[in-house]
């Protein structure tokens, strides 16, 4: 698989970008996640002119319509920023991002819980930065995420598996679009899908079974905009047990009395927030070897993205 494109403050990158000419180096990011993806660095501040080192910006007034002002002159930024914002989502179009990872709490670059100040200078922790919102406007479908929020293992986990199978999608279909290309990615695709969302998984596969209700081109977009929406659902204990229960019987005819003791014991144990995911899964997939059980073989869901980061090995 080619390299996933991703969107990225440049400060996240350790690139001297911030108003004092610091950086936010994140060594995840840039060194466990930068092994498998390509950034595409985006300063706001810097792009639009503003220069480092520069005096700090905050939002201020309407939450849903802030301006962008300099903290100490007061001067109204917003116009230049915003303008810049417009052409340069534009530009990132050409990019093939598969998601962006914004700086959390800027005022450009913000995704959520970004301080707008009032009339009074108090802050209410309820705005988008004005790149990000640029940006998510354009892109409503695109996984997007900020740098505080994958500290939650859940949530790097679910945006790191939705950019890997929206690449996925992408190179599948970028030289052929066809019922034969559909069909292999949604089946192979199908419990990974399941443990975000049962309801999607079976819309999806009307979409796949019936494909000559629409067009080629209509029934690739609304497939498309229903695996990302199913992929925007996080996954839960409850939904990777129905899935790892589905896996199980696919061995119910093969795995001796020992073997699914053992196997049911694990999944409880899962169940019970005792063991990580990788645990059952493991298990599992020494079944699938051994046994040799080809449709199991291709299901993503047993390797959904890399072991080397390590997303399944926390309870």
């Amino acid at each position: 698989m080619s390299k996933i494109r991703l969107g990225i403050s440049s400060c996240l990158l350790g690139e001297r970008v911030r108003w004092n000419g610091e950086h936010k180096l994140d060594r995840f990011l840039a060194y466990t996640l930068g092994k498998y993806v390509e950034y595409v660095p985006v300063c706001p501040e810097v792009e639009a002119g503003f220069g480092v080192p520069r005096e700090t910006m905050r939002l201020v007034g309407d939450v849903e319509a802030p301006r962008l002002m300099t903290s100490r002159a007061g001067r109204d930024m917003t116009d230049k920023m915003t303008s810049w914002a417009r052409r340069r989502v534009a530009e990132l179009e050409n990019e093939n991002l598969d998601g962006f990872i914004f700086k959390s709490d800027s005022p450009s670059s913000g995704m959520e819980r970004v301080k707008v100040y009032d009339d009074r200078g108090m802050p209410r922790k309820t705005g988008v930065g004005l790149f990000a919102r640029a940006f998510m406007d354009r892109f409503p479908l695109l996984p997007v995420e900020e740098d505080g929020r994958l500290h939650d293992i859940k949530l790097r986990e679910n945006f790191i598996e939705s950019i890997f199978t929206l690449h996925r999608w992408r190179e599948a279909t970028a030289t052929e679009k066809s019922r034969r290309v559909l069909v292999d990615f949604h089946t192979r695709h199908k419990l990974l899908l399941m443990a975000h969302s049962p309801k999607h998984v079976r819309e999806m596969g009307k979409l796949v079974a019936d494909p000559g209700k629409h067009v080629q081109e209509e029934l690739f977009r609304r497939y498309q905009a229903a695996l990302l929406e199913s992929l925007s659902l996080k996954t839960t204990t409850a939904k990777h047990v129905n899935v790892l229960d589905h896996i199980m019987g696919y061995f119910k005819k093969v795995l001796t009395g020992d073997e699914k003791k053992e196997l049911l014991e694990v999944i409880g144990i899962f169940r019970r927030g005792d063991f990580p995911l990788i645990v059952p899964v493991t298990l599992l997939s020494h079944y699938v070897r051994k046994y040799d059980e080809p449709y199991l073989k291709e299901q993503v869901y047993l390797h959904p993205h890399p072991l080397e980061l390590q997303l399944r090995n926390h309870s």
